[in-house]
């Protein structure tokens, strides 16, 4: 094993110590897996631990199975990059500006209003106060949270995160296959990369080997998730994966697997600098750069009881997979891995 390699576990593993981390670690170099581990529990009160093989819920990562989508039927001739919104669903948006098209929806600078506006919002469970999280079962669902606002600001004008966008990207993608968005992702994407263990479960339904998410209270309490998410997930977020199932659909998105060469690179593209310095976004995925080369292509996802970080380093030609059914986690061993570069 390489010095490289050996620093990478060493740090995995005093990081994960130190946080007291729970969730699955994955790391791979070319085609060998170099780290492997799990920590925690699964389900506390049963005392179950968390395995490599434990699914888990990924939040906002999965907005990049959304995008591949979109970019499916832009490949197939069925959609365009600028196809306006108001061409692509038959629902009334009284106040949406008409130019917003696809583009924008992917790359969050469409400027229509959020159901959930991560800078005027800090918790997500605030949401289900007014609308109960087990009415939310399809997408059309969250139409009422966010159909009749007003725009924050002009299409293409600037990058703000939105969640709603793509919702109305899934709900394209129902328009044009007559299918639950769910079902779509599961032949389309699923399928073909070989992610058996994945799925957009319902909550009160979860197959077995699925971790439950939890929150930590200040005063050492903690409850379950179950009430603070939408009871299945959708278009902009809330599938579950196991680590070696990301693995293949990162192996499977790089040697065009489900986009051809050329869609493959525009999904890739930085399309957008975001707020933070050296940060872009692409279609449904992070870029980072770093002296004007891609560092590397990374996935995140928080929700409550739940949180997710994925990269691709090219020039390193390594992958990460890190999945908690905590809200934090990820980030910290994602960065005790990058210091060990």
């Amino acid at each position: 094993m390489s010095t490289l390699h050996m620093d990478i576990s060493r740090n995995i593993e005093a990081t994960s110590k130190e946080i007291e981390f729970s969730g699955v670690i994955g790391v791979k170099a070319g085609d060998d897996l170099i780290h492997s581990s799990a920590h925690g529990y699964s389900n506390r009160a049963d005392e179950i631990m968390n395995t490599t093989e434990t699914r888990f819920g990924i939040a906002s990562g999965c907005k990049l199975f959304t995008a591949i989508a979109i970019c499916q039927f832009i490949q197939k001739g069925k959609l365009r990059f600028d196809s306006k919104l108001k061409d692509c669903l038959p629902i009334v948006f009284p106040d949406f500006n008409e130019n917003v098209t696809i583009h924008h929806l992917l790359t969050h600078t469409s400027g229509i209003p959020d159901y959930f506006d991560e800078k005027v919002m800090d918790d997500f469970e605030e949401l289900w106060q007014k609308n109960p999280m087990y009415h939310i079962k399809r997408l059309k669902d969250f139409l009422p949270m966010f159909q009749n606002e007003v725009m924050m600001f002009q299409p293409g004008e600037r990058f703000h995160y939105n969640n709603a966008g793509y919702i109305l990207l899934g709900l394209i993608v129902e328009e044009l296959t007559g299918l639950e968005f769910t079902e779509y992702i599961d032949k389309n994407i699923f399928l073909p990369c070989e992610m058996k263990n994945s799925g957009f479960f319902s909550m009160d339904q979860l197959p077995k080997n699925t971790a439950l998410g939890y929150i930590d209270e200040e005063n050492g309490a903690w409850r379950t998730n179950v009430y603070s998410l939408p009871i299945k997930g959708g278009s902009d977020g809330g599938a579950y994966i196991t680590t070696s199932d990301m693995f293949r659909f990162w192996e499977g998105l790089f040697s065009n697997q489900l986009l051809n060469q050329e869609y493959t690179n525009l999904l890739l593209e930085a399309h957008i600098a975001t707020e933070d310095e050296g940060e872009y976004y692409g279609y449904g995925i992070w870029i980072r750069k770093k002296d004007d080369e891609i560092f590397k292509y990374h996935l995140m996802g928080y929700d409550p009881g739940v949180s997710f970080n994925s990269a691709v380093y090219p020039t390193k030609r390594m992958k990460t997979v890190i999945t908690s059914n905590e809200s934090m986690g990820p980030y910290d061993i994602a960065c005790s891995i990058e210091k060990a570069f």
